[in-house]
């Protein structure tokens, strides 16, 4: 769009998105909140993708001596003359990140550390010759940023314990000024080592690390840390004193992270998209920060910029394809059948109450089921539907995106469960080849009752029926000799499914639809009228098939009716 600022598309340095004409929503009052609500340690836990790196980056310039002034101009922080003035680049400021500091070895993991520690600390190269510092301080400095005959920084595990507790003495020391300390995504590195089991290890690696740089230190002035969980405090952060969390709980900071409704509606109107409002609430919003509603920045950032480069108008699950979401699939593994009814309420759009604990250790999780609603909670998986009552939240899925996800996942789960007895789903399968219905309800109907359904009246019929074809899709996947195609044009239009078993020269359309109401009969007329009218069979004629078999299947719940024609 031509004259239109353009969208920080997975840019989070705030120097860039300032300098280079891009979109920002103006987060900067988090700067005086801060100051007028100090704290020694400042620990801020929200989901990925919500903002935190780039408010660290903001942080960062506007703190540190030698920083960019102009970068605040017209910003709501600007207007704050007398703070401003008092703190706007007075300070050292030490700025690491943890986000891709992650490994299956311990050794590969510090490694990245040290070079994150490295690269930092090789920004204060007028360290090296300052006569504010004793030649042991210079010294000190020197070795903190020593490479290896292979180009790596050569800082000893114990050096690099003590490196930022170094680093800012000798800044506090050279400028006369305590220095600030921003870590980003401080717990990335305990993720990953739980998953690769050296835990215990890296605990007490990164508690000698933050321990030394944020516990008794004379040169800090204040400190700055952001993750998606709250570890608890017994785990890497005793002795802290002055130590506040802000969780997705907490009503100060609210507004910081995410994106609030007025600031989604403002962006929409600025590129000429508010007819697209609906679908980006629905999709986008539900997070519960605080006593708000906020939208996931990175979905409406990317949905923004495909309907300007008009890709397309509907939305699509960005969030969901910036991580594994190894979490929903690791619950529902473990979820017995209270648990799994649970789901099933949650994704048919229902709440379920449990007891949030706020603080986690990573060796727990799986130990406690509760311990993992906590999880799904504070990683964005899950969002309260109103305040807390007697300690107890009300919990919801925020938005069809992450909707999306648990269907997903709990296709995967069934794919999984279904296929540990082969024989069973070869009886199964074998009843389409032999057009025996009767046995294909029986045997459908079963494997509906494993499973957790989609009967949320908010969800538009198509969508109900998307997820039976998902479930159908997966059984049928099982079986290696068959040709198995998903909305597969043919004729006058996509058939459902279509199958072919090339030595038998069999095919089979299959035809859902979801049966309102229990109206079974009907749909199943509507579904086989529908393969009659537009003529499904052609690819499978056309193909060699000898032996069509069409199917009309109707759903409701967890039963199914099953006609051929």
């Amino acid at each position: 769009m031509a004259g239109k600022l353009k969208l920080p598309m997975g840019i989070e340095d705030f120097d860039r998105i300032r300098k280079d004409n891009f979109y920002y929503i103006d987060k900067t009052r988090l700067i005086k909140d801060l100051l007028e609500h100090p704290a020694y340690v400042n620990l801020f836990t929200r989901p990925r993708r919500f903002g935190k790196t780039l408010n660290m980056s903001m942080l960062k310039h506007f703190f540190e001596i030698g920083s960019d002034s102009t970068l605040f101009d017209g910003l709501e922080i600007a207007k704050e003359k007398e703070l401003c003035n008092k703190y706007m680049q007075k300070f050292p400021v030490i700025s690491i990140s943890l986000k891709n500091v992650e490994s299956d070895a311990m050794e590969t993991v510090k490694k990245k550390i040290r070079s994150g520690i490295g690269d930092e600390a090789s920004r204060f190269l007028f360290l090296a010759q300052s006569d504010r510092l004793s030649e042991i301080d210079r010294k000190q400095y020197r070795k903190i940023i020593e490479l290896n005959e292979y180009g790596e920084f050569a800082m000893s595990d114990e050096l690099l314990e003590n490196s930022l507790l170094i680093l800012s003495r000798l800044l506090h020391k050279h400028y006369g000024k305590r220095t600030i300390i921003l870590i980003d995504e401080y717990d990335v590195p305990l993720d990953k080592a739980y998953q690769s089991g050296y835990y215990d290890a890296m605990v007490r690696f990164i508690k000698s690390l933050f321990g030394q740089a944020l516990k008794t230190n004379s040169s800090l002035h204040f400190a700055v840390l952001t993750g998606c969980l709250r570890i608890s405090k017994e785990t890497i952060f005793t002795g802290l004193n002055n130590f506040k969390v802000y969780t997705v709980k907490e009503v100060r900071y609210k507004e910081y992270f995410g994106f609030t409704d007025t600031e989604v509606r403002k962006m929409l109107a600025y590129y000429g998209f508010m007819d697209q409002y609906a679908s980006m609430k629905e999709w986008y919003d539900g997070y519960q920060f605080g006593d708000l509603h906020v939208y996931c920045p990175w979905d409406v950032i990317n949905y923004c910029g495909d309907l300007i480069d008009g890709n397309t108008t509907e939305p699509q699950n960005y969030w969901v394809n910036t991580s594994s979401n190894d979490i929903v699939r690791r619950f529902i593994d473990r979820a017995d059948a209270v648990t799994k009814d649970e789901v099933e309420r949650l994704i048919n759009g229902d709440s379920v109450r449990k007891e949030i604990r706020q603080e986690l250790a990573y060796r727990d999780l799986d130990s406690d089921m509760d311990n993992l609603w906590s999880l799904l909670f504070t990683t964005g998986y899950l969002t309260r539907d109103v305040k807390d009552e007697e300690g107890i939240s009300k919990l919801i899925i925020p938005n069809r995106e992450i909707h999306w996800i648990y269907v997903q996942q709990i296709r995967k789960w069934f794919e999984n469960e279904t296929r540990k007895d082969i024989q069973r789903l070869e009886n199964f399968c074998r009843a389409f080849q032999e057009n025996d219905t009767a046995a294909i309800e029986e045997g459908f109907t079963s494997y509906l009752r494993k499973t957790i359904s989609i009967r949320d009246t908010s969800v538009k019929r198509a969508k109900k029926e998307n997820f039976y074809h998902g479930i159908l899709l997966g059984l049928f996947g099982g079986m290696a000799d068959w040709k198995v195609r998903s909305n597969a044009e043919s004729g006058e239009g996509y058939s459902d499914i279509s199958v072919e078993i090339e030595d038998k020269a069999i095919g089979m359309i299959i035809e859902l639809k979801y049966a309102e109401n229990a109206a079974f009969d009907d749909s199943c007329r509507e579904a086989l009228q529908q393969i009659q009218d537009r003529h499904y069979e052609e690819l499978l004629t056309d193909n060699g098939m000898k032996t069509i078999c069409k199917y009309g299947i109707a759903c409701y719940k967890k039963r199914c009716k099953v006609v051929s024609g």
